[in-house]
């Protein structure tokens, strides 16, 4: 059985919040860490409307400082320090942030923290690795908005194969053999017989991958950076009626998601960053939909699986 990767939409409206919707941000559960996707106003509320422990919340990426992407962050630092947090708190956003975050923290005398806030300056220019262990790396990777913008990659790292364990038993291999039998090595018995490796394990699931591309205007560079994702996230502000509006604004229509989506071969894409002008994207969905059947228009509290794109 796969461990979670799991996405939870927090908010899915643009610049400006309505009754319903709330502005971006997303948790991502990958192998039961969970990951915090832009900030937006509200974010805290529905962090414990959907029963997410604050303190699991170990890492923050924010796209770029557009207030509908970040201006949930201060809450949700003062929170942490009512909460009596301790570990530290990583950040992943254009370098200017800390020196924004660090004045609020000074204006509304909160003091030490009690924990660190570690900030990681994003590259704008070119794709980075941003974080990189033995379970997950996220690579960030620049979008075309109005102002400096980054999307991000987070891919799952290659499982090693699972040993069969009735062949253990029936040819008595030693347990030191077995880290070299997951690396692709053959077995010798102690007759001289050669047990081939597709014969002594079982393939481990391919690794799943998720794409988030805030706010953008098309833009055919990121293609390549994202082939072949299992689930693509890709702002749908507008219908194609308002595509001149999309193209001021550098914000995207539902078939340019769309498209994105199929050029890159991505499993499933969803759309969200709504303009509030739309009661319902259903005019957005329909027109992407006709490019990229896969679609899904998403909304608040719902929980969307990163399946292996096959």
């Amino acid at each position: 059985m796969q461990m979670p990767f799991q996405l939870t939409i927090l908010g899915s409206s643009s610049a400006m919040p309505t009754s319903k919707r709330y502005p971006t941000a997303q948790v991502l559960n990958v192998l039961g860490r969970f990951f915090l996707i832009d900030c937006g106003e509200g974010t805290q509320h529905q962090i414990r409307k959907n029963k997410i422990g604050f303190g699991r919340l170990d890492h923050i990426f924010i796209s770029h400082l557009h207030g509908d992407h970040f201006f949930g962050l201060i809450g949700f630092i003062s929170t942490q320090v009512l909460l009596g947090r301790t570990k530290d708190l990583h950040i992943f956003a254009h370098s200017e942030l800390q020196r924004y975050t660090q004045f609020q923290i000074d204006f509304l005398a909160m003091g030490e923290l009690g924990f660190r806030l570690v900030f990681h300056p994003l590259n704008f220019k070119k794709p980075q690795l941003i974080l990189d262990d033995a379970k997950l790396s996220v690579t960030s990777f620049p979008l075309k908005h109005r102002i400096p913008c980054c999307g991000f990659l987070f891919q799952e790292k290659e499982k090693e194969p699972n040993i069969k364990k009735e062949q253990l038993k029936s040819y008595q291999i030693p347990i030191r053999e077995i880290k070299n039998i997951k690396a692709g090595a053959d077995f010798t018995t102690k007759d001289g017989v050669v047990i081939p490796n597709k014969d002594l394990v079982v393939p481990a699931s391919k690794p799943r991958s998720f794409a988030f591309c805030s706010d953008t205007t098309y833009h055919e560079k990121i293609i390549p950076i994202i082939r072949d994702v299992d689930l693509l996230y890709h702002e749908a502000t507008f219908a194609e009626s308002e595509k001149a509006m999309a193209k001021t604004t550098f914000h995207a229509t539902g078939k340019e998601a769309a498209i994105t989506a199929k050029k890159a071969g991505a499993g499933k894409l969803l759309i969200g960053h709504f303009s509030a002008r739309y009661k319902q994207p259903d005019t957005i969905l329909e027109e992407a939909q006709r490019v990229f059947p896969n679609t899904i228009a998403v909304s608040e509290g719902e929980t969307y699986s990163v399946n292996r794109n096959q």
